[in-house]
Order: structure tokens, then C-alpha cells, then sequence
């Protein structure tokens, strides 16, 4: 019909060089993605500033409720270990607190949390320090699983999550060794053979790639979560009629429970109109959270939602929640943005120990320190 002469109307009619392209795309892109995911571990500064910020909300935690231990977890609590144990018999859950009726043996449990709590806060052995660290929140959370909140349940998660992640390579005393050893190392030689050698690098180079693979797969993890919870909590609310008409926090400011300051939260509740766009803006940013991560509207979002933690906080006297919420939000800033923190925090010190020395104070802060004069 004359059709195999004439040249192609349009040049992107060539259905078997897209269809031969295709599958060359998907290797690519299994490819880059594998890469990623074994080159080497991402959000390192993330995930210190998670294995700080949990660490030290759970020793203030065991710090606050310490007058309260004995009633909550040890052995005069109403909720008694054999209750607790019919209850692990059902839900599957354990604790390490419940091996023991004994005072000492829960005095000894309770000071192993709080010295647990504060080497994973420092980074000290974190690998090893991380697991007894998980062990140590899910005992206390099955222990008095009926006194327990949003926080808490996110601050087991994350126990947990961070077993797998290389949450110590950054700001930690693991770090600071490691720094140290290698300083040490560079001027020694390696006096092994090549057939030790050789089997050594090997070893080491399989034990960190599946580290990194771990530690970017717990990651993956824990941004998933943070997205799954404020996705879930957003599409609650919308299925909420004091939600849909803006009254859902004059309610709350009511609630004799969640009012550690009933002045402020009556002078919050004067103001219906900002109420109605308080309660339309946590919907929205909750609902819009997992959207808008691959873009720049991502900063402002996070930002809104440090102040609605904040404000969680200081009106409904949620301090726990709101500190693990804001500690999970920090898993989805880029680690230049830490490094920058990290840069100007050393400039800061830099210039206080340098007017501490006797810099000149007066007209322009001295960029350079003042130099010894010469000998003699």
C-alpha cells in the first residue's frame, strides 16, 4: 500500500525501539537503586541525632518517674507480675522484669536501664549498647503496658529500628576512638602476609557492606514509619466531625487532663478563629506530610510541625510525645544540614575560647588568634 516507503509521521512511532529501551531503564534504575543501597550509608547525622534524642528522653523519663518506680514497675505495683504474665501469655510479649519478684533484683534492673540509656545517649559500644537498649524500653513497655502513650510506642519503635542502623559513627565516643585509632594506624605498617592480608580485607570489606545495608534499610524504615504515622493520624481526623467544623482543640483546651496550665489554655481558647486554623492546618500538614519529602515544600512543613509539637508540649503537657515526635522528625534532614550545625558549633567555640585567650574586643571581632611573639 505504499506505507513501507514513506518516511514516519512522527519520530517517536518506533513502538520496538521503546519496547527494547524499557526493560534497559529498569535495569538501570535496579541498578542505581542497589548501588545506593549498598555504596555507602546514608543519613549518618540523622541517625545519631535519633540515638541522642531517644536515648535522652528515656533516661529523663526513668529520671522523672524514679519516686514513682516501685508503682509502676516494681514489685508494688497493682498491675503484678503474674497479671503481667497471663497478659504475655496472650499478646506474646516479655520483659525481663518479670523474672524476679525480688526489690533488689528490680533496684538492679532500674539503675542497668538508666547507665544503658546514657552510654546509648553517648555512643559508647553502640552496637552492642543499642541492642540492650531495645531490650531495656520493651521491658518497661510490656511491664506497664497500660500506662503507656503515642510516645511511648514511638520511642519502642525506634528502640528497635536502630538496632540496625549505624547510629554511632557520628557525634559519639565511638567516633572519637575511631578517629583516634586511625591517627594511630597511619603510622603503622601492616606486618601480615598477603594471604592473611588478602582474607582480613575481605572480611572487612563483606562485614561493612552489610552494615551499610542494614543501617540504610533501618532508615528506610523509620522515615516509612514517621510517614505511616502522620498519614494515619491525618486521615483519622478527617473522618472526625469536631475535626471537619475547627472545634476539635477547643476540646481538648477543656479536658482537665491535658491542662498543666489552665490560665494559658483558657486564653487560647478565647480565640475561635485561630482554633478553626489550628485544627484545619494539623489536618492539612498531617495529610500532606508524606507528599511533599522529595520537595523544597518539606522545610516549611517540618518547621510547622515543630511548633505544633511545641505547642502539644506547653498546652496539653505532653513533653514525652512531643520530644519523640520532634526527634522522628529529624530523620528526614540531609546531613549537610547537620554538618553545617556541626561547623558553626566549632566557630562558636572557637571564637569564645579565642576572647576567653584576650582577643581584642573592641571595633571588629579578630578573625585570625593573636600569635605568639618570637623567643627571647
Amino acid at each position: 500500500m505504499g506505507t513501507e516507503q514513506a518516511p514516519p509521521a512522527h519520530p517517536r512511532r518506533t513502538p520496538e525501539r521503546a519496547d527494547a529501551g524499557t526493560p534497559q531503564r529498569a535495569l538501570d534504575r535496579i541498578e542505581v537503586f542497589l548501588t545506593a543501597l549498598t555504596g555507602r550509608p546514608i543519613s549518618l547525622y540523622a541517625a545519631a541525632v535519633l540515638r541522642i534524642g531517644y536515648g535522652f528522653l528515656y533516661l529523663v523519663f526513668l529520671l522523672r518517674e524514679f519516686p514513682h518506680r516501685d508503682e509502676i514497675w516494681g514489685p508494688g505495683s497493682p498491675w503484678t507480675p503474674e497479671l503481667a504474665k497471663q497478659l504475655f501469655d496472650q499478646t506474646g510479649w516479655g520483659s525481663i522484669l518479670t523474672l524476679s519478684d525480688s526489690r533488689a533484683y528490680f533496684e538492679v534492673c532500674y539503675a542497668v536501664a538508666l547507665v544503658t540509656s546514657a552510654l546509648f545517649l553517648l555512643g559508647w559500644r553502640t552496637r552492642a549498647v543499642s541492642v540492650l537498649f531495645a531490650v531495656v524500653v520493651v521491658s518497661f513497655h510490656a511491664r506497664a503496658i497500660f500506662m503507656t502513650d503515642g510516645g511511648d510506642n514511638l520511642i519502642l519503635l525506634m528502640a528497635v529500628y536502630l538496632v540496625f542502623t549505624a547510629c554511632g559513627r557520628r557525634w559519639s565516643l565511638d567516633a572519637r576512638r575511631t578517629r583516634l585509632q586511625a591517627c594511630v594506624g597511619r603510622a603503622e605498617s601492616n606486618p601480615a602476609g598477603p594471604g592473611p592480608g588478602e582474607f582480613m580485607h575481605q572480611l572487612r570489606y563483606s562485614r561493612g557492606a552489610l552494615t551499610t545495608i542494614l543501617h540504610n534499610c533501618g532508615m528506610f524504615v523509620i522515615a516509612a514509619q514517621v510517614c505511616f504515622l502522620y498519614g494515619a493520624a491525618g486521615l483519622y481526623k478527617v473522618q472526625g466531625g469536631t475535626w471537619g467544623n475547627g472545634t476539635a482543640l477547643h476540646y481538648v483546651l477543656n479536658l482537665d487532663l491535658f491542662r498543666p496550665w489552665p490560665e494559658l489554655s483558657l486564653m487560647a481558647d478565647g480565640h475561635p478563629v485561630l482554633i478553626a486554623v489550628a485544627c484545619y492546618l494539623t489536618v492539612l500538614l498531617q495529610v500532606a506530610f508524606p507528599f511533599v519529602l522529595f520537595g523544597r515544600l518539606k522545610y516549611p512543613v517540618l518547621t510547622m510541625l515543630l511548633g505544633m509539637h511545641l505547642g502539644i508540649a506547653v498546652f496539653m503537657g505532653l513533653p514525652l510525645f512531643s520530644g519523640a515526635m520532634i526527634t522522628a522528625d529529624a530523620v528526614f534532614l540531609p546531613d549537610r544540614f547537620y554538618h553545617s550545625l556541626g561547623q558553626l558549633w566549632r566557630r562558636a567555640a572557637q571564637r569564645t575560647v579565642v576572647g576567653e585567650a584576650g582577643a581584642p574586643t573592641s571595633g571588629e571581632p579578630a578573625l585570625v588568634p593573636a600569635q605568639p611573639g618570637p623567643a627571647g
